[in-house]
């Protein structure tokens, strides 16, 4: 699961799949995500430079 969120797959669409909660998925796997200010940071620059 770890891979899926950071691949860039919504915490609610992992959830789902997982059978957990986002609230439970994010305490299980909030060590395990990597770089994740750093693509936040990109999709608002991609989203600014398309409008």
């Amino acid at each position: 699961m770890s891979t899926w969120l950071n691949a860039g797959v919504s915490e609610t669409l992992v959830a789902q799949w997982a059978g957990h909660s986002v609230a439970v998925l994010k305490k299980i796997y909030a060590k395990c995500l990597v770089g994740e200010e750093d693509r936040a940071k990109r999709q608002i620059e991609e989203t600014r430079r398309r409008y």
